[in-house]
């Protein structure tokens, strides 16, 4: 069942978020989660009558009220604190808030950590607020990555991340074995199963998703251009261009492997997913005024298709099949395009200078050809 095991509490609450965004598509958002309309539709009457204890099978007692006296707000502060111990005093006023609290500053917070002796050190908050482009809608850039190789005490994990680019909302967190193509296929299709499609991915240029600067096509890349979604990566030695995703890394580190490593990909994935929860729609994200991702994102209206129809290209196209190794022959030529697209049809279309050919796979420009020079054959 999609609301049952350790997690169900989270799909719930993540299931509610995304039911009231503004436009939000309740039947589809219910095929996506698995579950029947009536059952979305009760769970959701529920939640607006009781709120977050209408999620649950029994009501619980409010962690906070507004009448509760001075000696009540500090001991929610720390308890918002030794829960979430890399949390500082806009999050954690921020959170009282949203819980119904008359929250003191975030100044008093922090004073009140410090008056606990709470430990602030590199957590705590403080850092002075990236300023970064966001694109104006929520899916029109996914950031991917891989957050580097974590030791687990059986093994090794591999978190695969996927963040939205306007909302911050996390998209995957997945704790993978590996790096592969279809360890990462299979998130994803996960991924835009429940939330749609991006109109764009951005990625570096390593595996699974490049071959290094100046090769970025990969099997997993001509399998997204295939669900037209563009693709871009980012500029050698840049990371910059995947501002949002490297920030995230930053904050998962600190929030959730700081600690004792997980015993297996089991526990970590079960760790994971209750954090990717709370990250998105409990932990308030300064860059976006406090607002937690949730609040900002909504489900894609492109649905995933695991059978795309075959592309139509122009009918004064001309098209060749990809060969293995990446060939094609041309006007008495052998010639080649990168081995992800073995099997593909490309289209060539002639420019304004003769002699010269552009090559397309679907909308996608891929490379040039010159039968000007005899003896160029790539």
């Amino acid at each position: 069942m999609p609301f049952t095991g350790v997690s169900a509490m989270d799909r719930k609450r993540e299931f509610v978020g995304l039911a009231l965004a503004e436009g939000a598509n309740r039947r589809e958002l219910c095929r996506r989660f698995g579950v029947s309309a009536t059952l979305g539709y009760r769970l959701l009457a529920r939640y607006r009558a009781e709120g977050e204890a209408g999620l649950m099978e029994r009501s619980r007692r409010p962690a906070s009220s507004p009448s509760r006296t001075n000696d009540g707000v500090e001991a929610a502060v720390l308890a918002v604190r030794a829960e979430h111990p890399a949390w500082g005093g806009r999050k954690i006023a921020a959170v009282l808030r949203r819980r119904g609290l008359k929250a003191p500053s975030p100044s008093t917070v922090t004073e009140i950590l410090r008056r606990h002796e709470v430990e602030l050190g590199g957590f705590g908050g403080g850092e002075t607020a990236f300023i970064r482009f966001e694109h104006p809608a929520p899916n029109d850039l996914w950031q991917m990555d891989f957050k580097g190789h974590v030791p687990l005490r059986s093994g090794r994990l591999h978190p695969l991340t996927v963040l939205d680019d306007h909302s911050r909302f996390c998209l995957v967190l997945a704790a993978c074995p590996n790096q592969r193509t279809e360890t990462v296929r299979a998130c994803l299709i996960d991924a835009f199963s429940r939330y749609g499609l991006p109109w764009r991915m951005t990625t570096d240029n390593g595996s699974p998703w490049g071959n290094g600067p100046g090769d970025p096509y990969t099997p997993l890349g001509v399998w997204l251009m295939e669900q037209d979604i563009r693709i871009s990566h980012s500029r050698p030695y840049h990371p910059q261009t995947q501002g949002k995703d490297e920030r995230f890394h930053r904050t998962l580190k600190a929030e959730a492997l700081s600690g004792p490593p997980f015993e297996d990909l089991a526990q970590a994935a079960r760790n994971l997913e209750h954090w990717r929860d709370v990250y998105n729609s409990e932990r308030p994200h300064e860059a976006i005024q406090l607002a937690t991702p949730l609040d900002r994102y909504s489900l894609s209206p492109r649905s995933y298709d695991p059978t795309p129809a075959p592309f139509d290209y122009a009918p004064d196209d001309l098209t060749r099949r990809v060969q293995q190794g990446g060939r094609f022959s041309f006007k008495n030529r052998e010639l080649k395009v990168p081995k992800a697209f073995a099997g593909k049809t490309i289209a060539i279309r002639p420019t304004k200078d003769d002699g010269l050919f552009d090559l397309f796979f679907r909308t996608t420009r891929i490379k040039s050809i010159d039968l000007r020079e005899p003896m160029h054959q790539s």
